[in-house]
């Protein structure tokens, strides 16, 4: 671990910083971006991310961990509730916040809901970061950036920044984190170089499954599908140049007529989310994967308190 000041006798930084908003706002793209490699994971569904997953980002001269959390939401269901929570704790505890704003949708009573909650949180700066921007022209960028710039004042938020960028074009990234870096306490690095989340691995796979689950399917089964993974296991009796690690996981659904979504034709979609998944998590890892699947139905477990903590919620 690196503690010493980066030439030039600047003071190193490091500290905490959240990226909040809609749901599908580009958090976990950008959170990727930053970071450099996939630590959340992505979809074009609303309500991807489940968990406060961490980033962190090295630099010679600060160490930035990005917390990505679930997108604030009107809740219809107890898990919406807490992944609300999530969200609340998570400002209260960062260094500074990033809400993201995509470009390409007009500011709608959404992104008001979530900058009225922010004008609350008095201490912590605050940056705009205006996202998705590789899918506006600049006319319509400039119009975003002046509406986003108007919807503080009349909130009375004191923007430290706004920051347009495109996580996929890698447009100004690296200037983000340039700007955010100013803004976290000075202070020690606060994990190992090298490290690039704090995620337990087990976390990090169920998460892939996730992934690879929710491509595809209708539009309402997101919401619906949680997976566990119940073992992670080493191969016995392989040789210590063909390792294998077998890891075992379920796929839950609220109800049985979903099963027949996930599993597909004959086990065609089930058999597809497995390849795709397994190919994510062998690059996670670094080592090769056998990967056993299983669905399983959890009836209505996003409003069951008790189904929700064996789920991990």
């Amino acid at each position: 671990m690196s503690l010493t000041p980066p030439s030039g006798g600047a003071p190193f930084r490091s500290g905490f910083a959240c990226f909040v908003g809609r749901p599908n706002a580009g958090k976990s793209t950008l959170t990727n971006a930053l970071v450099g490699t996939k630590v959340a994971i992505t979809s074009n569904r609303p309500q991807t991310t489940r968990h406060s997953v961490r980033g962190i980002v090295h630099r010679p001269d600060a160490q930035l961990v990005l917390v990505d959390t679930p997108g604030l939401h009107k809740p219809r269901t107890l898990l919406g509730e807490r992944l609300n929570d999530v969200v609340r704790t998570t400002w209260a505890e960062v260094d500074v916040i990033g809400f993201c704003l995509p470009a390409d949708q007009k500011l709608g009573p959404g992104d008001r809901y979530i900058a009225k909650e922010l004008s609350e949180v008095k201490r912590t700066p605050k940056v705009a970061v205006v996202t998705k921007t590789d899918l506006v022209d600049s006319q319509r960028l400039a119009e975003q950036l002046i509406a986003i710039d108007q919807m503080g004042r009349e909130l009375g938020i004191e923007w430290a920044e706004i920051v347009p960028v495109s996580a996929v074009g890698d447009k100004q990234v690296g200037l983000l984190a340039d700007l955010l870096v100013p803004l976290l306490p000075e202070g020690p690095a606060l994990y190992p170089d090298g490290d690039l989340t704090d995620e337990p691995e087990q976390v990090m796979v169920a998460e892939l499954i996730r992934e690879a689950a929710l491509e595809g399917v209708r539009d309402e089964l997101p919401h619906s599908l949680a997976v566990v993974v119940e073992e992670m296991l080493p191969r016995e009796g392989r040789p210590a140049d063909r390792p294998l690690l077998d890891i075992h996981a379920n796929v839950y659904i609220e109800r049985q007529s979903q099963k027949a979504i996930v599993i597909g034709a004959k086990g065609s979609r089930l058999k597809h989310v497995g390849t795709t998944a397994r190919k994510h998590i062998e690059a996670l890892l670094g080592t090769p994967v056998f990967l056993d699947l299983h669905v399983k139905v959890a009836k209505d477990w996003q409003r069951d308190p008790k189904q929700l903590r064996k789920l991990g919620f």
